[in-house]
């Protein structure tokens, strides 16, 4: 992300029985890991809904059906130590192939190949607060 830019993003939350699914990440300048919900950037042309069927298939090969738009939230952030600012479109959905549902944790693929861990946490646990989940009016959501 280019600096002074205001970054659009599409992200899924796949909640299932008190829980989302979110991806695991590390903010090496404050040492302490962050969970986020699947997704990425919407391309210029491209609907937000789009881009979390399109990032969906590309970080974990998989399909999704009955997307529902849940909220928009404005996330201003420090991450590694960068200023970040993000117009994050969230969306609700369901993997096509419910083995997803009976991992307690898998792994993804980022677009440069870098590989991450997936897993479900509870929404009670993200509401209490016990996990650094982002963006954090993400809560508000539920």
């Amino acid at each position: 992300m280019r600096e002074n830019e205001i970054r659009t993003l599409a992200v899924c939350v796949f909640s299932n029985n008190g829980s989302i699914l979110v991806a695991e990440g590390y903010d090496y300048v404050k040492n302490e890991y962050f969970y986020r919900p699947v997704g990425g950037g919407i391309d210029h042309g491209e609907k937000s809904e789009d881009a979390v069927v399109r990032e969906v298939k590309e970080e974990l090969g998989t399909s999704v059906k009955g997307v529902t738009y849940l909220g928009t939230i404005e996330n201003i952030f420090t991450f590694n130590g960068k200023k970040g600012h993000e117009i994050v479109q969230v969306y609700d959905a369901a993997f096509t192939d419910p083995a997803y549902y009976d991992k307690e944790s898998f792994e993804g693929v980022e677009s440069n190949g870098e590989m991450f861990k997936l897993l479900w946490i509870s929404i009670e646990e993200m509401k209490k607060r016990k996990l650094n989940v982002v963006p954090e009016d993400l809560v508000n959501l539920f």
